[in-house]
């Protein structure tokens, strides 16, 4: 009888530690994804038929960047694109209009109060300081726009903010991962 008591006990502690790692599993992938400094969008025409898109040119005329930022734009839509099922062509299905912009950001923090106190302690009465600080500094856009060739119409656009323009590091690994957040809108899901 106490070898069957301690058989269950042993099935029902797999049993919970097994469901414990799934929900520690799934709430770390949930953070993981979720946690992008990117605030990506995307909008669609609704009536287009994007199963019908297998071609597609660059048009860079928008494109206000310096030649290295470039560069790695329009080498990550491309490659974005091809990953899709896209190829380039003179007479493309689509025309992929890339443009950026930025834009100057003050970021306010402050701490909390510290310094000393009196009797008490914290929550007694006493001198405490509060500090405030700011910083500015160069938030960058990329607007994706795909254009219907035949129609010269928007058929989908994406758009994503939150590169570190100042800081050639920073854009070297961000351009890459924002394109790719924004071209994984690509083809839309209709109805979702």
């Amino acid at each position: 009888m106490k070898s069957t008591i301690s058989e269950c006990r042993k099935i029902n502690f797999k049993a919970m530690s097994k469901k414990y790692a799934f929900l520690l599993l799934a709430a770390a992938t949930l953070g993981f994804t979720s946690c992008s400094p990117f605030q990506v969008k995307s909008d669609y025409a609704e009536t287009a038929n994007f199963n019908t898109y297998r071609t597609y040119k660059l048009r860079i005329d928008d494109l206000k960047l310096n030649d290295i930022d470039k560069d790695r734009v329009l080498n990550e839509v491309s490659k974005q694109l091809q990953t899709k099922g896209l190829n380039v062509s003179e007479t493309p299905d689509l025309i992929v209009n890339v443009k950026a912009n930025h834009k100057k950001v003050q970021d306010v923090q402050s701490s909390r109060p510290y310094g000393m106190y009196g009797w008490g302690g914290p929550f007694g009465w006493g001198v405490g300081m509060n500090r405030t600080w700011t910083s500015n500094y160069n938030q960058g856009a990329l607007i994706i726009d795909l254009i219907d060739s035949k129609t010269q119409k928007l058929v989908w656009q994406g758009t994503g903010s939150g590169i570190s323009v100042d800081s050639p590091k920073s854009k070297q690994k961000q351009i890459p991962e924002i394109v790719a957040e924004i071209m994984a809108n690509y083809p839309p899901q209709k109805g979702k």
